[in-house]
C-alpha cells in the first residue's frame, strides 16, 4: 500500500466563513483568515431585480432585508488590503446580466489575477470569458435557490434529479474544461464521484465542492482528489491538516 500523503484540497470559505460570522461581511472576512482559508468565496447581487442599482454582497434578495449590506466596491477595497494578501477570491454572480459591472469592479482593484468568477449561468459566464480572457471562470452546477434534499417535502425528487445529473455531468465538464470555456466546475457535493474528479483533471480544470460542514464528508472528499472545499466553517480544516 502506498504511504504517501494525498495533497490537501484549498479551504475556500463561504461567504467568508458564515458559521462564524454573518456572512459577506467584513467580519466574516477576518474570520475567515483567522481560520486560515486559501480562497474566500462571497457573493454579488445587484440591488434591484432588474438588474439596476449598486451591487451589493448578498446571496439573495431576503438577505438584503438583514442590515445594511456591503457594497462590491466596499468589498473589493477591502480585500484588496495587505491583510489578505495571497488569497484568492471566488466572486459568485447570482444572476445574469451584470457580469460586465463585476468585471471593471475587479480591474479597478487590481484583483483580476487573484480572483475566480463563478455562477450557474453559462451565457454570462461567456460573456465575462469575452470581455476579460485572464479572468479564471467556474460554473456552478446544479442551479438551485437552496438545497433541496434538506427538505422531506422536496427531497425524494431532489435526489432523482440529482442522480440523472451526476451521470452526465462528467462528460459535459470534461468539453466545457477541455475546450477553455470554462477553468472550474464548483459542483454540490452530492454530485462529486470518481468519475467527475477524473473528467475535470483530463479536461485541465479544477474542481471545488460547495457546501461542506461535516469534517468526515470533508475527509472522504479528499480522498477522492478534489481541488478545493468550501465551507461555511473553515475551522474544521485543522482536522484534516492534522490527520
Amino acid at each position: 500500500m502506498s504511504t504517501l500523503k494525498r495533497r490537501a484540497p484549498r479551504c475556500v470559505g463561504h461567504k467568508g466563513a458564515a458559521h462564524l460570522a454573518p456572512g459577506n461581511t467584513l467580519e466574516s472576512f477576518r474570520a475567515a483568515i483567522l481560520a486560515g482559508v486559501d480562497m474566500i468565496e462571497f457573493d454579488v447581487l445587484p440591488e434591484n431585480r432588474d438588474g439596476s442599482g449598486r451591487l451589493l454582497l448578498a446571496h439573495d434578495y431576503e438577505a438584503l432585508k438583514q442590515g445594511t449590506p456591503l457594497t462590491l466596491e466596499e468589498g473589493l477595497e477591502h480585500l484588496s488590503g495587505e491583510r489578505y494578501a495571497g488569497i484568492e477570491l471566488d466572486v459568485d454572480v447570482k444572476l445574469p446580466g451584470y457580469g460586465a459591472r463585476v468585471v471593471s469592479a475587479l480591474r479597478q482593484a487590481g484583483l483580476i489575477e487573484r480572483s475566480l468568477v463563478s455562477g450557474t449561468f453559462s451565457c454570462e459566464l461567456d460573456a465575462i470569458r469575452a470581455l476579460e480572457p485572464e479572468l479564471r471562470l467556474g460554473w456552478s452546477v446544479p442551479r438551485a435557490r437552496r438545497d433541496y434534499t434538506d427538505d422531506m417535502l422536496t427531497a425524494i425528487p431532489a435526489l432523482a434529479a440529482l442522480s440523472g445529473y451526476r451521470a452526465l455531468l462528467p462528460r459535459r465538464a470534461r468539453r466545457c474544461l477541455g475546450s477553455g470555456r470554462f477553468d472550474a466546475i464548483m459542483a454540490h457535493w452530492r454530485l462529486v464521484t470518481p468519475r467527475l474528479v477524473q473528467a475535470v483533471a483530463e479536461g485541465g480544470g479544477e474542481l471545488y465542492v460547495w457546501t461542506v460542514d461535516d469534517a468526515a464528508l470533508m475527509e472522504r472528499l479528499t480522498a477522492l482528489g478534489v481541488d478545493g472545499i468550501i465551507t461555511n466553517d473553515p475551522t474544521l480544516f485543522s482536522r484534516l491538516e492534522s490527520d
